[in-house]
């Protein structure tokens, strides 16, 4: 039912199509969302969760996991993190990834909603700690599409995976353009 409410709303009401899915045999990955650039991404992103009816996760700071909102973060798919200084935040991921049968953990790898020309690393580095793939997850504004590229295994040779990665994201335009992550066409 709340799938099929899911699909009118998003399909008919909103106009937006999922071009790609993810393979319900990948049980974790990290799937890169961008370009990030306004809070209306959370909700595409529970939209595009429920339809496919696949969990995807998320990692905020412990803080938010309190009484009373920690429950419906935690249902949303969250898991805490600590984000204290002394400890590695890609060991503390990579440490959840190892205690769940599930996770595709959602993120975004330009760091912020404002516009950036070159995309942060820690996303990378959890996926080789954690053995997972990377999958391409693109918000076109312009088409009104999310895209769901296929999985990618990094290799080691970070500037040659983001070069990769980064071409899943040519003429993507997110819904503030101006924040839009450009890519160098290849």
């Amino acid at each position: 039912m709340k799938q099929n409410l899911y699909r009118f709303i998003f399909f008919k009401c909103m106009g937006w199509s999922i071009n790609g899915t993810i393979a319900p045999e990948i049980k974790k990955c990290v799937m890169i969302v961008v370009p990030h650039t306004s809070w209306h991404d959370f909700y595409l992103g529970v939209f595009t969760r429920g339809i496919l009816n696949q969990e995807m996760n998320f990692v905020a700071k412990k803080e938010l996991f309190r009484f009373p909102i920690g429950a419906y973060f935690r249902w949303m798919g969250g898991a805490p993190l600590n984000r204290e200084k002394n400890e590695n935040k890609v060991d503390a991921i990579a440490k959840v990834f190892e205690s769940k049968s599930v996770f595709r953990l959602a993120i975004a790898p330009e760091g912020t909603r404002k516009r950036v020309t070159e995309w942060k690393t820690g996303f990378y580095y959890i996926a080789i700690k954690a053995g997972v793939p990377i999958i391409p997850v693109a918000f076109n504004y312009s088409k009104k599409e999310v895209k769901i590229g296929e999985p990618f295994y990094p290799t080691g040779n970070k500037d040659n995976d983001f070069e990769i990665l980064e071409q899943n994201y040519v003429g993507v335009i997110g819904k503030i353009p101006e924040y839009s992550f450009v890519p160098e066409k290849k």
